[in-house]
Formats: structure tokens, sequence, C-alpha cells
């Protein structure tokens, strides 16, 4: 089903930013550069270091599997924790700042990613203390290596932040008259829609954007076909449509979606969707199609679709607070190192 043209899925020229890259596939001799950037390596760094402590003795962190330890726990550690068992995490948390420190560099060194001026650092990595402790001791290594860029945490919490950054993806002239609009954030592990309220009048850039009200699902947990998986989320959508009008909120009859993965602009994925229920990759598959199936109209309009990488869209949250440099980027640390560089464009550009 075929709707209203707005702009094209993936698309390079958004109405703030141009997009220099995103989803870049960085290799060397030991595989993909990012690998050494995600949540799972900084776990497999602290328990490398458990494990050289209980050939030694004890482990002071104790029978506490590593690769199910939630980000509090860690957290935990650090403020509460034994003083050996701090200084594990510690210990964890430099190596994997230098590994991001040195992930960083190899970005900085390709064509799309010369001159950043600032990296916005997202994904659920940064939802923690140690994240951020992450964020500021990589930020000083690259300081003292006299790399000049600037690392800051995404001010959003990075869940909700993957959902404002879809109200960047289309024209402002769209939501005119609207108070919100509908977004989706798909990952390896979660599915997560919410409703977006706009506050335009309170600021035009969008800088005032909050989830009014999200659902998640975790389809990780779940072994479904791809089709009762896009029928799921349809079901989230409903749900938060019909919550919207019964709060009297008057939703754009758009719906911004990030998904992993290299989006064409017919909006297919070419690749990148391997943790998603079934086959989403291809050209025999449009997720957006998908959804204006499921849900043509809101309100009395036509509903449009766009949909984007996940990374860019988390990136985009943070538009309206770039614009004192010219060139930024975005690296979302989850189950992947997502990656987004961008130039702002200028009025009239």
């Amino acid at each position: 089903m075929a709707g209203p043209a707005i702009a094209a899925h993936g698309a390079s020229r958004l109405p703030s930013v141009e997009i220099d890259s995103y989803n870049i596939e960085l290799r060397d001799d030991d595989g993909f550069v990012g690998d050494r950037a995600n949540k799972g390596a900084f776990r497999d760094i602290l328990e490398t270091l458990r494990k050289a402590l209980r050939k030694n003795g004890e482990d002071p962190i104790g029978d506490d599997d590593t690769s199910q330890m939630t980000k509090k726990q860690i957290d935990d550690l650090l403020a509460e924790g034994d003083p050996q068992a701090a200084g594990l995490v510690h210990g964890a948390i430099e190596e994997f700042s230098q590994q991001l420190a040195a992930v960083i560099r190899r970005y900085l060194k390709t064509k799309a990613w010369r001159d950043t001026e600032r990296i916005v650092i997202g994904g659920g990595l940064r939802d923690s203390r140690v994240g951020e402790l992450v964020i500021g001791r990589a930020a000083v290594l690259l300081k003292t290596a006299d790399i000049a860029v600037e690392l800051t945490p995404i001010r959003h919490h990075p869940d909700e932040a993957g959902l404002i950054g879809a109200a960047h993806l289309a024209p402002a002239w769209l939501f005119k008259g609207h108070d919100a609009i509908l977004a989706v954030d798909i990952g390896g592990t979660n599915i997560r829609a919410g409703v977006i309220e706009l506050n335009q009048k309170r600021a035009p850039d969008l800088a005032k954007a909050k989830v009014w009200k999200s659902l998640l699902w975790r389809h990780a947990d779940e072994k479904l076909t791809r089709d009762a998986a896009v029928a799921e989320l349809v079901g989230m959508l409903d749900k938060l449509i019909a919550a919207a009008k019964k709060q009297k909120l008057a939703l754009a009859p758009f719906i911004g979606i990030g998904c992993p993965g290299v989006i064409e602009e017919d909006g297919s994925i070419e690749r990148g969707a391997q943790n998603l229920p079934g086959n989403w990759s291809g050209k025999d598959f449009h997720l957006p199609d998908e959804i204006r199936d499921g849900i043509p109209r809101i309100g009395d309009q036509e509903t449009a679709v766009l949909l984007h990488n996940d990374a860019v869209v988390q990136g985009l949250s943070e538009a309206p607070f770039m614009t004192d440099v010219a060139r930024w980027g975005v690296l979302t640390i989850g189950t992947g190192l997502g990656n987004a560089r961008f130039t702002n464009r200028r009025a009239g550009d």
C-alpha cells in the first residue's frame, strides 16, 4: 500500500542535517572494530579480570555470572561494594575506555568522520554510572593524545532518545496543527513504540519534544515469525493511538521508525537486521508498507511512515543542541556499536 511521500527512507538529507555516513563497519585483522566497544565487550573484559583473580584466590564479586549482572548491580559495586570488587570494575572501565578511545580514533581517520567536532554517546551502556565514567575516561584519553574531539553523553535517556529523534526525520510543516507523533525504535532485543509530544509552541526546533507515553516489547524472549512481530508492533501503535485520543492529543498522520541496518530509499533493509524476528532484510519485505497496511489512517488523514537507521534516529534527538558545531556524530553502545556522522545544514540550504 503506497503512502504519501514526504522524504526518502534512509535519506542522507534531512530537515536539519546532512548524514555523511551511518552504519560504517570497520574491519581489521581481528574482525569488526566496533565489536571492541559494545556492551558485550565491557562484560568480557570484566569476566577476564575476574578469572585472573580466581586463579590466585577468591573473586570479590562472588558467584554472580558476569553476563547476567544488571547495570545497577555493577554500578552498586562501584559505589558500595568491597574495595577489591570496586577495583575490578574500575579496571574494566579503564580497559574498555582505552578500547573505545581507540575505536573512535579509527572512525576519525575515515573520510566521512574527518573534522568531527563532537561525538554524542548513546545506547544502553550510557544509562549507567559505569557508562558515564567510560565516556569521561575516553574523553580524557583522546584529549591527552591531542585528538580534538569532544565526547558527551546523550542528554535524553537512550530509550527515549531513540523515539524523540523520529520527529527530526520529517519537515516541520508536516506537524503543524498537531500535538504529537508516533515513533518506533526497533532493536535486537526490544521494540519500543511511543507518543512524542512535540511542544512546538515552546520550541519550534523541537528542543522540548518529549516522550508522553511508550510501550515496550522484549521480542528476544519469544520465537515469532516476522509477520507476527509486525502484527505485535501494529497492536502497540493501535494502543498508543487510542491513548492519545482519550487524552485529546492531536496526532500527526506520521510514524517515524528507527531500525538496525542500512535502509534503502524504497524502505527495504539491505543488511544489519539479523537480530530481528525472521528475515527483515531484502527487497521482499518493506516495513513501512506493512505498517501502513496495519494503520492506513491516523485521524482523518492517510498515514505517512518514514524509516531510517536506529543510530541515526537516536542521534537526531540531539540536533537542536548541536547548533554550536558544524560536524558531529553519534555512537550508540549496545548489542553492537551504532554510528552516524552529521553535518548541520544552514538555513536556506
